[in-house]
């Protein structure tokens, strides 16, 4: 059983009071997000839960946010701060602000619409009720409005500054129809706008209530529960060793042949402080893939957390240690106007990066690479008239960790996405999911395994479709920890109806046009493996082979694993197999097992 972190809480303050108070903020904030997820159309929020929930204090302040995206994390403080700077003495009981700009105002990225209303008791302002959500289309040159070949901002949809939508309880039409005029998909966005609203104003009533149940007392509980979480994230950050670790990580490049994009990160510890920098990451690109500040605080306040453990409040009072350097005109700080509505692989990879930083100061705790984040696919068209479109995210797997072997079909942990059931997508969408599981042989081998690569394959029924694709870890593959072997590649291929296959590059620029009975697969990245292959229990390697994760084959060229008839390990023969491979020069394991998961899926060696 895991002890949820302490620290000392301030003299006067009743220590039960503060935890109620807490847990009651956190419980409004997931109250939000179920009544969005319970009441949105569109499926990326209703199935794939791309939105985020949070109560701010009535200075603006994160207190709670709810069970949803942590790359949201850095969002919410600084579209709050913005507001308050441009709006701060003329909020009114009953107004309501949108927001979407990632430049002007704190967004993430145009899709990401935020919506807050401030909560007002007797006359006061004791807060705010806060939604951001992934709409389904908002403009721009691609459906979907995540086109990698957009080159700024401009091409990718609407950018809203931070405005009224409500005035004293008023809505602004005009705005409504500016936003239904300016998507391909209007029911879904204003559906899952109204979603929104609804939550805000639901919690909105509770928080009002909460503040009078506590009186005069409440704004001094709040300032306590901030600084509860600075000292315990600072108690925290000291048992790590003073000093600075170093890591180095890639992705895939923008097009077929473009060259691959470096993180390099700084991060130190010195005292109670902790700082992330980013000089020496590659400048920012030509494609969509930019990674605005926020999403850069973001990252390191979802790499803190997760290095930290759990108990730690979620409120804005933890970030205050936290400090950040990322280059001007860099891709994790690009300059005003930069087209950036892929982000999210960066911000996966800073992730990635991070963590791979971590792993000295935190021996043990930190898995080996994962998928890389979730593969973004977007297929549309028109039928009877209509425009369809729908935006599927597909999960792969995480790395192996010291104890235990990685974990398939789960979000990135910076991500905390869900899959779409393939029955709602089919029954709505001119497209049958033809295929979705596991890929054997495609986990990295360790003495724990990494999880297998996910692989998913649709079929169009439409007379004619559109693809756009993000996704990534085909060339750069998820890194081992300890001696283990990398992840396999993610591939990405279209099968004509009429014969032949494409090869898409990861990061493909604009849009792929489909017919009926085109057939388009795509197989994420499989987990990469913590500890040496060579060790991993002979019996594991044979249950694997028993549940169809692994061939035999692969069991014996990489594991060094030799099964008898009845599908046991042959201890004998394994120990002399072990032996020989022990021997062969560095890196061949990892050829092997590479070659063996491309020839035994039937994929192309020629892109290695």
């Amino acid at each position: 059983m895991s002890v949820a972190p302490r620290a000392e809480i301030a003299a006067g303050t009743d220590p039960v009071t503060l935890e109620i108070l807490k847990n009651a903020l956190e419980s409004l904030a997931d109250e939000m997000a179920l009544i969005i997820l319970r009441s949105a159309y569109s499926p990326i929020v209703r199935d794939s839960m791309d939105y985020s929930t949070a109560i701010c204090d009535a200075r603006g302040r994160l207190v709670a946010q709810g069970l949803t995206n942590p790359i949201h994390l850095g969002s919410f403080p600084r579209v709050m701060e913005r507001l308050l700077e441009t709006h701060g003495d003329s909020i009114f009981e009953g107004d309501g602000f949108l927001v979407n700009d990632p430049y002007s105002d704190g967004g993430m990225h145009l899709p990401d619409i935020f919506f807050i209303r401030p909560v007002f008791e007797s006359g006061r302002r004791v807060g705010f009720t806060a939604s951001l959500v992934h709409h389904t289309d908002i403009g721009g040159m691609a459906p979907g409005s995540m086109a990698l070949n957009a080159e700024e901002i401009f091409q990718e949809g609407l950018r809203i500054p931070l405005l009224r939508l409500f005035e004293a309880g008023k809505p602004n039409q005009a705005v409504f129809d500016l936003l239904r005029l300016n998507s391909r998909m209007p029911g879904e966005v204003m559906g899952d706008l109204r979603a929104q609203i609804s939550a805000c104003d639901t919690v909105a009533r509770s928080y009002a209530k909460l503040a009078a149940k506590h009186g005069t007392a409440f704004p001094a509980l709040i300032d306590e529960l901030h600084d509860y979480a600075e000292r315990l994230v600072r108690q925290r950050i000291a048992e790590i060793p003073d000093g600075v670790v170093r890591a180095e990580e890639y992705i895939d490049g923008l097009g077929e042949d473009g060259a691959r994009i470096v993180f390099r990160v700084a991060i130190t510890v010195e005292g109670s402080e902790i700082t992330f920098d980013w000089e020496g990451t590659s400048d920012q690109v030509a494609g969509a893939i930019n990674c605005p500040i926020t999403t850069t605080w973001s990252l390191a306040y979802a790499a803190l957390r997760n290095a930290l453990g759990p108990g730690i409040p979620n409120c804005e009072g933890y970030m205050r240690p936290i400090h950040l350097r990322a280059p001007v005109g860099s891709i994790v700080n690009p300059h005003d106007g930069a087209a950036c509505a892929a982000r999210g692989v960066i911000a996966y990879r800073m992730l990635d990066t991070c963590f791979a930083a971590f792993g000295p100061l935190m021996p043990g705790l930190v898995p080996a690479g994962g998928e890389g984040g979730p593969t973004a696919i977007t297929f549309s068209g028109r039928q009877g008239g209509a425009q369809w479109l729908v935006t599927d995210g597909i999960l792969g797997s995480w790395g192996g960790r010291r104890d235990f072997d990685g974990v398939e079909g789960i979000s990135s942990p910076g991500a905390n996405l869900s899959n779409q059931p393939i029955e709602l997508m089919e029954a709505r969408l001119p497209l049958r999911v033809e295929s979705y599981g596991y890929v054997p042989n495609s986990g990295g081998a360790g003495r724990s395994r990494g999880g297998l690569a996910m692989q998913r394959a649709y079929v169009i029924e439409a007379e004619a479709a559109s693809l756009t694709l993000r996704s990534d870890r085909r060339r750069n593959l998820p890194q081992p920890v300890a001696g283990g072997l990398p992840g396999s590649p993610s591939m990405s291929f279209i099968d004509r109806a009429g014969g032949g296959r494409e090869l898409l590059p990861t990061m493909n620029m604009g849009t792929r046009k489909l017919s009926r009975g085109d057939r388009f697969v795509h197989i994420a990245a499989g987990g990469a493996g913590y500890g040496d292959p060579l060790q991993r229990a002979p019996e594991a390697v044979a249950g694997d082979c028993r549940d169809g994760l692994l061939d035999d084959e692969h069991a014996r060229l990489v594991y060094g694993v030799v099964l008898r008839p009845d599908g046991g390990a042959d201890t004998g023969a394994t120990a002399r197999l072990r032996a020989e491979l022990a021997a062969l020069p560095k890196g061949e394991l990892a050829r092997r097992q590479r070659a063996h998961f491309l020839d035994g899926a039937g994929l192309p060696r020629e892109r290695e």
